[in-house]
């Protein structure tokens, strides 16, 4: 059986989660990600921001990128079907 390699996660940033191909999608699947809260003021697109193994891993992400881990929300990636 073959295995699969994650990417860079970098080259996730900025991309919609529902814009991921499935051998994306199946690559980063179980990975956490972030995403900026909605609020009415600010209407974010629903793009991922950070990306990691765990939700620490994505704080530190975005902390590096000085965003403030407290406007997102975290949520891990499932498998696409």
């Amino acid at each position: 059986m073959a295995t699969t390699s994650k990417p860079a996660l970098e080259t996730f940033l900025g991309r919609s989660p529902d814009q991921l191909t499935l051998p994306e999608r199946a690559a980063l699947a179980g990975t956490w990600i972030a995403l900026e809260i909605y609020t009415p003021e600010t209407v974010p697109v629903r793009q991922i921001e950070a990306l990691g193994d765990s939700v620490s891993e994505c704080i530190a992400m975005l902390r590096r990128r000085s965003l403030d881990p407290a406007k997102f929300e975290f949520t891990p990636l499932k498998p696409a079907y």
